[in-house]
């Protein structure tokens, strides 16, 4: 029987919740669960290709601890899971279009498969389980 797939929605810019959407997803594209990955509003800015990662990440107290005990860093994993399960990462249309970015010259390289809309993502999202940070 095949997994339900897992949708997450990832909107927050804190350093944390884009770690933790990157632990859940790679684990369940590795785990054989079919992922799906839209992110929008301020968790974008932590996607912008030119970022550095002391420009990409900010947060709290777990953020400093990402930094300083060597965590794999989230870009990193969300890459995992791509390569080693089934995963797919929308960049939010709006957000692009409000900042005249492109999803394949703006963001981190390779990451997204492409510019999606909310009312499309929440769609196929009935399909599964969702999951918002």
């Amino acid at each position: 029987m095949a997994s339900k797939p897992l949708f997450i929605m990832l909107a927050s810019g804190e350093h944390e919740k884009i770690q933790l959407a990157a632990m859940v997803a790679s684990v369940a594209a590795v785990s054989d669960r079919p992922v799906q990955v839209f992110v929008t509003m301020n968790a974008i800015l932590a996607f912008r290709r030119e970022a550095t990662k002391e420009e990409r990440y900010h947060g709290g107290y777990f953020h400093a601890q990402f930094v300083t005990k060597n965590v794999p860093d989230a870009m990193e994993l969300f890459e995992q899971g791509k390569m080693l399960g089934e995963m797919q990462m929308w960049a939010c249309s709006l957000v692009l279009d409000l900042n005249h970015w492109d999803a394949g010259k703006d963001l981190v390289e390779g990451l997204f498969d492409g510019a999606a809309g909310l009312a499309k993502f929440l769609a196929d999202a009935e399909a599964g389980d969702l999951i918002t940070l």
